[in-house]
């Protein structure tokens, strides 16, 4: 019990720097008194002492504001930061090292009796406000956007963000990417636009733009080889120039001068 204890401390110093000393933790930390109180009531679950096991979770969620059915299952190391409006169903299952923030729901989509409530396995963390509904599973260190509703698996490492829940590309093949920031800087745009460090759905459509580009011009590039193999200097001519002035950005309905780098990546910060 005492290592359990210990381990549970721990993982709050490795994910919360606000953690200041162990006597804070006990004390100060609802997520840990849920966590705690649910092991007293799963406990009593398993041993089919079902309305004790009830009344703690009950007791746990009027001193916490966090409610985990008795029936859950949960792993080690689960860390709930702030904790606030966390709703855990009865047949939701947890593996080791998970955390969740204030107001996710590990819902049902279902009345039926039996699994409906979802799995999270090992690493995964579900951001605030997230909605996880439904007995499907997501995988070893995927990641839930705040705000998602995730209804379909995630597969493991993978993130999920948005309303319906979509998985969003976090790493593109070396060599595909390699293709983008060479269109990208030929035709004046910066390539962080566009770059696998921001897995955001814009940036992957800008990049499916650009792989339709690079495909236009390989095999425009062919065909002007073949044109000059049978004698044509039609593509001896020079591509128009980019000149930065041409990019201008929208400001308050008024459009002025932005450099080339401003108009790839957009300005979404508000004016």
């Amino acid at each position: 019990m005492f290592e359990r204890l210990r381990e549970d401390i721990q993982s709050v110093f490795h994910r919360d720097p606000a953690a200041r000393n162990a006597f804070e933790v006990l004390t100060c930390y609802p997520g840990m008194h849920a966590i705690w109180l649910h092991r007293l009531g799963h406990a009593l679950w398993v041993r089919d002492f079902k309305w004790l096991a009830r009344l703690v979770s009950n007791f746990g969620r009027w001193m916490t504001g966090i409610e985990i059915h008795p029936g859950a299952t949960i792993g080690r190391r689960f860390f709930i930061d702030h904790g606030m409006g966390i709703v855990i169903g009865e047949t939701a299952e947890i593996g080791d090292d998970v955390t969740l923030y204030q107001g996710v729901t590990l819902g049902g989509t279902s009345w039926n009796k039996g699994k409906r409530h979802p799995t999270l396995e090992n690493g995964v963390v579900v951001g605030a406000g997230a909605k996880v509904l439904g007995p499907f599973t997501v995988g070893a260190g995927a990641k839930i956007g705040s705000n998602a509703v995730v209804t379909k698996e995630v597969p493991p490492g993978a993130t999920a963000v948005g309303i319906p829940g979509r998985i969003i590309v976090k790493t593109e093949d070396s060599e595909v990417e390699a293709k983008r920031k060479a269109m990208a800087e030929k035709i004046g745009f910066d390539a962080y636009g566009v770059s696998g460090d921001m897995p955001d759905p814009v940036a992957r459509a800008i990049g499916q733009m650009l792989d339709h580009l690079q495909a236009v011009d390989e095999r425009l590039e062919g065909m002007c080889g073949a044109l000059t193999n049978l004698g044509s200097d039609y593509c001896g001519k020079e591509l128009p120039a980019l000149p930065e002035e041409d990019f201008v950005e929208l400001t308050q309905g008024e459009a002025k001068p932005a450099d080339a780098k401003q108009a790839a990546q957009g300005d979404t910060q508000p004016h």
